[in-house]
This record gives C-alpha cells, structure tokens and sequence, in this order.
C-alpha cells in the first residue's frame, strides 16, 4: 500500500519538534494532520503543493510550509509537490505558464531566451510579466483543483476497493466453514 511506503520515508516527528531552528512554531508542528497521511490532509497537501509549484515566487517552499500550518496540509506530501519545479525544471514550467497566459491573452507567444540573470529579470521579464503570471496562476490553480479533487476520489475508490476485498474474504471464509 502507498501509505505504508510514504510513511518510510516520513521524517521523525519528536526530531522535527525539538530541531532548534523550528522551536519557535511551537506545538503547531504537533497538529497531526501535518503528519498523518488521512482524506483530509493528503488532497490538501496535494493541492498546497502543486500551487504553490507553479507560483512564480522565490524560496516558494517557506510559504508553502507556513501556509501547510495553517491549513492542516499534509507538510512532507506538499514540499515533495513543491520541488516538482526546481532549477533542471524551471524553463520548461516558465515556459508553459508563459504560453498559457499568451493564450488566454489572445497574444502571439515570443521567443524567450530564458537565462538566470538581473538582465533577463530586468529586461527580457518586462516583456513576458503579463501572461506569465497570469498563465503561473491559471496553471497553479487548475492543477490545485485537479489535485485535489482527484487524490479525494483516488482516496475514496482505494477504501472502496478495500471494503470490497473485505467483503469478498469474509464470504470465503463464510463458505469454509458452512
């Protein structure tokens, strides 16, 4: 099962509680939707994660973790999702946010020539900043609600299907025994 093999690799708690640099939050990092892998926490971790992935926004994972607090999102499943843009996949996420906003915008789609640099923020940035962000947003949010909705329904077929074998092994062994 998933669950069990996520919570493998799920960081100690009482670690995390006593690190020194996350003493300040307190308890909070107790809130056990942060830690527990439930139909509450995980779609909304699913959904934090993917949002803020797509949010052109620098060090994307601070805002992630402290809105995860506030939330009840499931903290290690959102920065998992969070990294899913990261340096080797950061042109090509730009680049598509970039082309959804020109869409959306009805404007033709310019060649960019994406490089990390103040010249390129300063220069090249002012030329794209509209449909970027406006395409960063729309992607985010239409990936959130995919995200969410779909790990809900991925979480209610998996009890489904688990009442089903349930159901199916108790009819076996009633048939043994009659």
């Amino acid at each position: 099962m998933a669950r069990k093999l996520i919570r493998r690799y799920l960081p100690d708690v009482e670690k995390i509680r006593t690190h020194k640099h996350l003493r300040f939050l307190g308890d909070r990092l107790l809130e056990p939707n942060l830690w527990h892998l439930n139909r509450y926490s995980v779609p909304r971790g699913v959904a934090l994660g993917l949002f803020m992935a797509f949010m052109p926004i620098p060090l994307q994972t601070i805002p992630a973790a402290i809105i995860a607090l506030y939330i009840g999102a499931n903290l290690p499943i959102t920065m998992v999702l969070v990294w899913m843009t990261n340096p080797l996949t950061m042109a090509p996420t730009a680049y598509l946010c970039y082309w959804v906003g020109a869409q959306i915008l009805r404007t033709p789609p310019q060649a960019i020539n994406f490089e990390v640099s103040f010249y390129w923020a300063g220069e090249e940035f002012l030329r794209v900043w509209q449909p970027f962000l406006l395409g960063s947003f729309v992607v985010a949010t239409t990936l959130a609600v995919i995200g969410y909705y779909g790990m809900k329904w991925l979480w209610h077929w998996h009890v489904l299907r688990d009442w089903e074998k349930r159901r199916k092994r108790r009819q076996a062994r009633g048939k043994k025994h009659s």
